[in-house]
């Protein structure tokens, strides 16, 4: 009879830890992203002086403000959501359904900052600085749309309570990625509203 040979991915501990490496290296690739989009959109900026930004471009929305508060607090319940987990928890289901939530809130919000402002005719194609705040923002926003797959799954598991101490592997990696995309948004709108000073 011939015995099956034993890998490090046996061990649950070892499989979360090569989790939380793959999570890094993928981090890290979206990290060099961000930065190569800020670095642009500054090059462009410092470039062009005040001929950048048009004398009839309207300020940014205040919505935008409101969306940075929808995706700060979703930090915080899906930290809330991490904890509720690591300790054996019955309110991981509801941390991350506000999670949930208030990363929908923040995709909705920001639709209606681009509405705002495409209504008072600042659009993509209608100068450079337009371009460059809707591909920065959209950049984001697609990275916020392609984390909400294994956020919806990760909540269903929380909901029924599947996620212990010992295995909590789904919202750890989710809390990662979610914490990465807080902080690179706050970057990038400060970078923007850095950028809208004439």
């Amino acid at each position: 009879m011939v015995r099956e040979r034993e890998t490090p991915f046996d061990d649950e501990q070892a499989r979360f830890s090569a989790g939380v490496l793959g999570m890094w290296i993928l981090l890290a690739v979206l990290a060099v992203l961000f930065v190569a989009a800020i670095l642009g959109y500054l090059a462009v900026r410092i470039d062009n002086g005040s001929a950048f930004i048009p004398a009839n471009a309207p300020s940014l929305p205040l919505l935008l403000l409101v969306s940075t508060a929808f995706l700060v607090l979703s930090s915080l319940t899906m930290q809330m959501a991490l904890r509720a987990a690591r300790t054996g928890g019955a309110s991981q289901g509801r941390m991350m359904m506000a999670t949930l939530g208030l990363a929908l809130g923040f995709l909705v919000v920001q639709a209606l900052a681009w509405r705002a402002l495409l209504a008072e005719d600042f659009g993509p194609t209608g100068s450079l600085y337009a371009w460059t705040f809707f591909v920065l923002t959209a950049l984001h926003g697609a990275h916020v749309v392609g984390g909400l797959p294994p956020m919806v799954i990760t909540t269903c598991r929380a909901s029924r309570g599947a996620y212990t101490p010992e295995n909590h592997r789904g919202i750890a990696y989710c809390a990662m990625y979610w914490h990465f995309l807080d902080g690179a948004w706050l970057v990038l709108y400060a970078t923007i509203w850095l950028g809208s000073i004439r």
